[in-house]
């Protein structure tokens, strides 16, 4: 690796993901898409045509090639693991679709395994980048809406049946981790944490209503912060026909509310209303899972280049994602156990 050349990336796994990621790399200046490696000799095959690229389908031999600095890892869900074992040990660094995985014992592995191989790892949640959020965070940062007391987070989607059966693992145990809250929520979910701090403990209760899958379509919670203040999440893939995901904080001097990561509401004492900003790169998914275009993806390669650039660590790391599946798998054993679980 050079300072004088774009970093070389490679991408793991060819689903609909991964033409995201190859569209944010091509996009940035820093960083050039040289390889990517499906599961098949046929998809990877289709791959190539796609993407312009070679395409592998044996892992040892895509992460032998030595021009690749970084793998972006778009594996379902519960296949995030092996790929990243194997990356790291090879010495490539990672970037990685959220949520980290789908157990905290595969979670802490994958995290341990980066450690040791000196690579960093990045996870990907575009949603941090977004201009809403990011005034929203500076505000509560500055302590302009004051001491912190609630913080909502609504995720309250429609997917039709065909996007679960569309693929074998989504609704899944074993690939998704469950369904709406890992795979949906856990954008929102990781902004609610991302502002309010570590969950202490949490009640929660997940249904199956709508949809033939294993994981749940429906799910709420109330949530103990460790800094006292409480929280509300809601989500769910059954809520026809789907409404913008919404954020609120609320502290002893105002609220702040996000809707499709744009302000919709600034009330802070003794201010006049903030100009809303009525841009949303990135879109929302609330009933399109595709209905979000590569820029905020763009913006954590740009990250990952410059952590690698600058021996500084990525946007979001393991750690930081390990937050939201802890969260999202109490909520789950909360509702199995009908009791409050501390985290």
């Amino acid at each position: 690796m050079t300072q004088n050349r774009p970093l070389g990336f490679g991408i793991i796994g060819t689903g609909a993901i991964a033409g995201m990621h190859a569209a944010a790399i091509a996009a940035c200046e820093g960083s050039e898409l040289l390889a990517v490696c499906s599961s098949t000799r046929e998809r990877a095959k289709q791959a190539a045509e796609k993407f312009k690229v070679p395409a592998d389908h044996d892992l040892d031999e895509f992460l032998a090639r030595k021009d690749l600095d970084v793998v972006c890892i778009c594996t379902h869900s519960g296949q995030h693991l092996q790929p990243a074992l194997a990356a790291a040990k090879a010495g490539k660094h990672i970037l990685l679709e959220k949520p980290i995985e789908v157990s905290l014992a595969r979670a802490d592995q994958l995290i341990r395994a980066c450690e040791e191989g000196g690579v960093k790892l990045g996870v990907i949640f575009q949603n941090r980048l977004k201009p809403g959020y990011l005034q929203l965070k500076e505000a509560v940062n500055a302590g302009k809406i004051g001491k912190l007391l609630m913080g909502t987070a609504a995720i309250n989607w429609y997917r039709d049946p065909s996007y679960y059966t569309s693929s074998s693992w989504k609704g899944t145990k074993e690939g998704d981790g469950g369904a709406a809250l890992i795979n949906q929520g856990v954008h929102t979910i990781d902004l609610l944490l991302d502002i309010m701090g570590d969950a202490a403990a949490v009640y929660g209760q997940v249904r199956t209503m709508v949809h033939e899958i294993e994981g749940e379509d429906l799910g709420a919670a109330v949530v103990n912060f460790k800094n006292g203040a409480l929280g509300t999440i809601t989500g769910g893939t059954s809520l026809y026909p789907g409404n913008p995901e919404r954020l609120e904080i609320y502290g002893d001097k105002g609220n702040i509310i996000l809707e499709a990561g744009k302000i919709v509401a600034w009330n802070v004492k003794g201010e006049e209303d903030k100009p809303l900003v009525a841009t949303n790169p990135g879109g929302s998914g609330a009933s399109d899972p595709m209905a979000i275009d590569y820029k905020l993806h763009q913006g954590q390669v740009e990250d990952m280049v410059a952590a690698i650039r600058k021996n500084r660590t990525p946007m979001v790391t393991g750690k930081d994602a390990r937050r939201s599946l802890a969260l999202i798998l109490g909520i789950y054993d909360s509702s199995e156990k009908n009791k409050k679980i501390e985290l």
